[in-house]
This record gives structure tokens, sequence and C-alpha cells, in this order.
């Protein structure tokens, strides 16, 4: 039997031209990983949550509603049964979804995003429009009055404007 295989990798991480202190990477479990990254902006912590290849894919499909893991294979093209299996499970462990079990043998659930989930709707209408106007200009959202392709700014309820219009430096994220 050979023997265990070790590794010192490092990792150097850079955020804003400041360098994060060097990291052993087999010395931090996963979620001392995570809480470094959650330290570094609102972001990075977004993005532990929900930055990988699938996990939106996954949230997109839950939002019109309930969904049983086999109905996600369909609607999700690509996506491989044990990546879906990882992603429910981290997605339940970060309280943005729930699951529901629907028959006890064999154990089989539905999936449904919990209001921390639903709110991830905006933030994929963002993305979607950004993919669009990028990808596919032609079909991107238009004002069905005129035919103008939509625009998407930032507006304070409160104060009833665009932020946009204020100086950049002002603007912070909490």
């Amino acid at each position: 039997m050979a023997p265990p295989a070790s590794s010192n990798l490092q990792v150097t991480t850079h955020y804003a031209g400041v360098e994060a202190s060097r990291t052993t990477l087999y010395a931090m479990s996963e979620r001392e990983r995570s809480v470094r990254e959650r330290e570094t902006s609102p972001l990075a912590e977004a993005l532990v949550r929900v930055g990988d290849r699938w996990t939106l894919l996954v949230v997109r499909a839950l939002l019109d509603g309930p969904r049983r893991f086999n109905d996600l294979l369909e609607q999700i093209p690509g996506i491989a049964p044990n990546i879906l299996s990882e992603r429910l499970k981290r997605l339940e462990r970060d309280a943005l979804l729930v699951s529901r079990p629907y028959t006890d043998r064999p154990p089989r659930a539905a999936y449904e995003l919990t209001a921390e989930g639903k709110e991830l709707a905006g933030a994929l209408r963002l993305l979607a429009h950004w993919g669009t106007r990028h990808s596919r200009p032609a079909e991107a959202t238009r004002h069905p009055a005129c035919g103008t392709p939509l625009e998407v700014r930032w507006y304070c309820p409160t104060c009833d404007h665009l932020v946009e219009d204020e100086p950049e430096p002002e603007m912070r994220f909490l």
C-alpha cells in the first residue's frame, strides 16, 4: 500500500490590489475558507454561496415553484445527477431552499426556494439582461409601448430618483 500523498499547496488571493495572507489549504476546513472569503466583501460572500456554474441555474429552475429531482434534471440541460444532488444539499444547508418529502420508500423530495432563495430572482434578471445584451442583443427585453430595449438602473424609492445621478464615491454596499 502506498503512503498517503500530501501537499503544501498555497494560494495567494488579491482583492482590490491588497494581498491577502497566504494560507495553506489543507490546514483550513471548508467552513474556515468560507468565513475568510465572507470577510472580504459582500460580493465574495454571495459568490461563495451561489457563484459556481450550476447553482444559479438550479435557483432559476425553482423560481417557478417546487420541483422534483428528475424534473430539475430535465429542466437544467447538462447537469449530472451527482452535481445536482450536491447543489441541492448545499442550497438547503445555506437556507436558500427546503426539501419536502413526498414519499418515504424510496425517499423522494420536492425542492422549493425559501424567501431568501427567491430574493435571487432580481440578481438572475440582471445577469440574464447582461447576457442578452452581450450575446443576443436582438432578444433584449423591450418596452411594450415603444419597443426600446430596457435598461437596468439603481433607483431610490425614498428619494424618488436614480442613484446613477449621484457621484460614485457616495455609493456603498452594506
